[in-house]
């Protein structure tokens, strides 16, 4: 499979010129590989040196991640930074990222995707960046006793719950990823119960004041859903290999 194809086609899936993002994301293609072909691809939540080395030890010549190469801005190519470029252009790795093209994307994002999971089928897109719905709503008839019980079962851990809202949920928002310090508009958009990865210790308190649940599943956690599924769609469409190298963080 030529490389190329395979961009092209991801970027118009993904609509990666059109969906706003932050400066370092860079979404696309950040990594080119010499000989221009896919023979197996593997996916990942991040693109730091121990994925790249696995990816290169498990023959994969495109590696498809959701936070890419350049979140920590321009740095000296030094050190870990050096090894893991020269690593990937010495056993033609291309490495391909898309940030917030994959979370609010229609099908392959991972709010959306988490949604599905937990058994959430009628959800509608909100939470809107730059224009952009990043995550995705639900009217339910839960507790929230049967939302942990989900969150647990689909992620595998046991979600950190602030309990600051009512046992009987009515509106779940989810945004997958750091989106903890966002509660205050999920108050504002009438959501009760908050579905996150992650956020700072006083959205935690913030919840409480405003009477909403939050659930954090962890970032890593709540975002291995989107790779798994564009490798996966990818492989079907130009009949390659893929497979996902789970390397969790633990936050």
């Amino acid at each position: 499979m030529k490389l190329s194809q395979l961009i092209t086609y991801t970027n118009d899936l993904l609509q990666i010129a059109a969906v706003p993002d932050y400066p370092n994301a860079v979404n696309g293609l950040q990594l080119e590989n010499h000989r221009g072909e896919v023979t197996k691809i593997a996916a990942a939540v991040d693109s730091h040196l121990p994925v790249v080395k696995q990816a290169v030890a498990r023959g994969c010549d495109l590696l498809l991640v959701h936070h890419g190469l350049f979140w920590s801005g321009a740095q000296p190519l030094t050190g870990a930074t050096f090894e893991k470029i020269k690593s990937a252009a010495d056993h033609n790795l291309a490495i391909y990222s898309a940030h917030l093209p994959l979370d609010g994307h229609a099908e392959f994002g991972n709010s959306v995707l988490l949604a599905r999971a937990l058994g959430l089928e009628e959800t509608e897109p909100f939470f809107e960046f730059k224009g952009y719905n990043i995550g995705v709503r639900a009217k339910v008839q839960m507790t929230r006793r049967e939302v942990a019980r989900r969150l647990e079962a689909v992620l595998g851990t046991k979600p950190l719950i602030c309990a600051g809202g009512p046992d009987k949920v009515r509106h779940i928002g989810i945004v997958t990823g750091g989106a903890g310090s966002e509660v205050a508009a999920m108050k504002a958009l009438g959501i009760d119960t908050f579905i996150t990865g992650e956020g700072p210790h006083w959205s935690y308190t913030l919840a409480e004041e405003l009477g909403v649940n939050i659930f954090y599943g962890g970032h890593y956690a709540t975002e291995t859903f989107g790779v798994k599924a564009l490798a996966a769609h990818l492989s079907e469409k130009f009949g390659v290999p893929w497979e996902f190298i789970d390397h969790p963080t633990g936050l």
